[in-house]
């Protein structure tokens, strides 16, 4: 039981870890993927909400991220039933955010374009594998 404990306190961290990358990575995303001309396309107030979006979301991540790094340990074992109820929220988040990942965007984003198919799968499995992490540590008992 303590060899799975520390597996999943090592998973946690990681999934830390690669949140705080994603909430850094998010925020350069309009230089990254070229969408500047897009968002000087719309209007002011889409434009606004877009950026408004880009660092709630950013905040979000940090969040989760540093408040798993700090507790990893105390999620690992199971044992504080708010930890409990944490991990299980942030497992929605990351699985509801997986499947978006499939059902909401079109594939004609990335249809002929390899480097794009790669990180919509990179991606997913980043997104699932966060989602897998949180439950296990929100489930197991």
């Amino acid at each position: 039981m303590q060899e799975t404990t520390h597996l999943l306190e090592i998973l946690l961290i990681a999934a830390a870890i690669g949140q705080l990358a994603i909430a850094v990575i998010n925020l350069f995303l309009v230089r990254l993927l070229g969408w500047q001309d897009e968002l000087d396309r719309m209007s002011p107030l889409l434009r606004d909400v877009f950026h408004v979006h880009k660092y709630f979301i950013s905040i979000i991540l940090v969040i989760f991220g540093v408040l798993t790094l700090r507790f990893a340990g105390d999620l690992a074992t199971g044992n504080n039933e708010l930890g409990r109820w944490l991990v299980v929220g942030i497992a929605c988040f990351w699985g509801i955010r997986a499947v978006m990942q499939w059902a909401y965007y079109s594939w004609d984003h990335w249809k002929g374009q390899p480097g794009r198919l790669a990180v919509h799968w990179i991606l997913t499995g980043c997104y699932g594998g966060c989602a897998l992490v949180y439950l296990y540590a929100g489930i197991r008992t």
